[in-house]
């Protein structure tokens, strides 16, 4: 009897996984693209000149699409002329006696503004601080985002994204 009840069952889970349902409903249409397609990251270089007149800050429209779950990182060069750049995800703080000077960002889907921040005052900088300074802005797509990643190591998000430095193009 145990025999029995051991191959009916074995009959019943044979026969049901050979069944297939009825096709579920299409899908919605994802973003444009190639179909299946990887979704490279946008990304732009901008050299700032932060003064009084603009605030100490500069907004600067993205010009291609952003959407509501991308992220966006701000790199900023940071190296002696002539050598090879190093680039620091900000913020970035820099420490003077008279106070603390920062590099900061905040974003939408429609633009990113870079602005400096801190304790001191900005009018006693040197002009190495707040003229001709260069940033690399990276939208990484939502589908990119990886908590494990390390955004500080600016190689490694521009290795995950496919970008080379032609990908910079450089706006005034």
């Amino acid at each position: 009897m145990k025999k029995l009840i051991v191959f009916v069952f074995v009959a019943i889970v044979m026969a049901f996984q050979g069944c297939e349902g009825p096709v579920g409903p299409q899908g919605p249409e994802g973003p444009p693209g190639e179909d299946g397609g990887i979704f490279v990251g946008s990304a732009f270089e901008i050299e700032v000149d932060f003064n009084e007149g603009n605030n100490y800050e500069l907004i600067e429209e993205y010009g291609f699409d952003v959407f509501p779950y991308d992220v966006t990182l701000v790199y900023i060069k940071w190296s002696p002329a002539g050598e090879d750049p190093i680039w620091r995800l900000i913020p970035q703080n820099i420490y003077f006696e008279e106070g603390v000077l920062q590099y900061n960002f905040d974003f939408t889907d429609l633009d990113v503004r870079i602005f400096l921040d801190g304790t001191i005052d900005f009018a006693i900088l040197g002009d190495e601080w707040t003229q001709n300074q260069v940033f690399r802005v990276i939208v990484v797509p939502a589908d990119n985002v990886d908590a494990r990643m390390d955004f500080q190591n600016y190689e490694a998000v521009t290795k995950m994204l496919g970008l080379t430095d032609e990908d910079f193009v450089r706006r005034n």
